[in-house]
């Protein structure tokens, strides 16, 4: 892969809540020209784009076509593996919003076509460069992990999608599982419920590893306030961690009398999104493998689906 040292033109395709978030972070970034905003939407993307004095496409055709480095395709989940192999096709470097794809067909379509065009396929798991999740990977090191319990829960979001709880949400925690533990998912036990919605809003999902680790992941349209919190048992220690104030703590050095200690762990304060879209970058930049790849998102998704039973 060739070295770029210019300014990379980077385009957004989808500009949704998402994608509007990335093109506003894009445009902050150093060496990173926005240069191009796709959305099937006139006014949409017109309006993305004149923010950032970008060129508006509305067909996927002219997007593919508009002479960009690298793109983020932050479209609805069943467009991700045709725009994305168009895009990669086209020599064009691709992170891709979770979930990587719609089936696992498809993400292994988007992957064989990194490889083939020698471009960089990240997925844009962004919980992965949350720092409070940074700061618990690097407590637990070297421990051994016994179990980890993610609770993901908020009010029903006005913009339901095509998708329920396990793809909208529990795909991050996933992907956090895989990523503190660093071995996959061998075992799923998921219970799923559905009451205001034509998909599941709520979900139990329990996990064995092949480390042996358990886990267990909560979630849920339902609940009237956001929660994001993160909780690791090791034979040493109990870090918690909430992933919205990002304050991580330690809990460690239990007595006989049921004492024990406690300590904060510290956890930059960035925005992750900034520094996953650095990392994309980075990746372009030198050839390296990125940080969230192509296999990752397909095994997390692999995972979902099992937990939907349609795996």
């Amino acid at each position: 892969m060739t070295v770029q040292t210019t300014p990379l033109k980077v385009g957004v395709a989808g500009v949704g809540v998402m994608g509007r978030n990335h093109a506003r972070v894009l445009s902050d970034i150093r060496d990173v020209n926005l240069t191009a905003v796709f959305d099937p939407d006139a006014a949409t993307a017109e309006g993305v784009a004149g923010l950032y004095e970008a060129a508006a496409f509305t067909t996927a055709g002219d997007f593919v076509a508009a002479g960009l480095d690298a793109a983020v395709v932050a479209t609805p989940n069943r467009f991700h593996a045709d725009l994305s192999v168009a895009l990669l096709e086209k020599g064009v470097h691709v992170l891709v919003e979770k979930p990587i794809a719609a089936t696992v067909a498809d993400a292994q379509r988007m992957i064989d076509a990194a490889k083939a065009n020698n471009r960089v396929l990240m997925v844009g798991q962004v919980e992965r460069f949350n720092p409070a999740v940074d700061a618990v990977k690097r407590a637990i090191q070297g421990e051994e992990v016994i179990s980890i319990q993610i609770t993901r829960v908020g009010p029903f979001p006005p913009r339901m999608g095509e998708v329920g709880v396990v793809i909208d949400l529990a795909v991050h925690d996933i992907d956090i599982i895989r990523h503190l533990t660093d071995s996959e998912i061998v075992e799923v036990q998921p219970q799923l419920a559905r009451t205001k919605a034509e998909r599941e809003d709520t979900a139990l999902l329990q996990f064995r590893l092949e480390n042996g680790v358990i886990a267990h992941i909560t979630t849920n349209w339902v609940t009237p306030y956001k929660t994001r919190t993160l909780q690791v048992a090791t034979k040493g220690k109990f870090v918690v961690a909430d992933l919205m104030t990002r304050q991580v703590t330690e809990y460690f050095g239990q007595q006989p009398d049921g004492s024990y200690s406690t300590r904060g762990v510290m956890s930059w304060p960035n925005e992750p999104l900034k520094k996953e879209l650095e990392a994309f970058a980075h990746a372009i930049r030198t050839g390296e493998t990125p940080a969230v790849t192509g296999e990752d998102g397909l095994r997390n998704l692999e995972v979902a689906l099992r937990c939907l039973g349609e795996g």
